[in-house]
């Protein structure tokens, strides 16, 4: 896929469903899970720091926020077990 192509719609309903829910969560509404996946998938596929973070994805401080809690409660270690699965019984990788 080319650096700056974006998910498509039918990725992210694969991924949705496997980010926490902002439901019972105390203080402000947490960032669009979308946008902020965005941000962090064009921040890996060009490289750039996270204060060059173009604005159109948000504040890149919320961006970093987010992707460092994610990290932290195992989110995107467990997303990334589900989609390696997902892929290996699609037969999409070759052990």
């Amino acid at each position: 896929m080319p650096r700056h192509t974006r998910p498509t719609d039918r990725q992210w309903d694969r991924v949705r469903p496997l980010l926490p829910s902002g439901i019972g969560h105390r203080g402000k509404p947490w960032a669009d899970h979308l946008r902020m996946g965005e941000a962090i998938v064009h921040r890996y596929r060009t490289g750039i720091p996270r204060r060059d973070l173009p604005g159109g994805f948000g504040s890149w401080k919320t961006v970093w926020a987010g992707h460092r809690r994610r990290a932290a409660d195992g989110t995107w270690d467990r997303v990334l077990g589900v989609l390696r699965a997902r892929a290996d019984d699609d037969g999409l990788i070759d052990w």
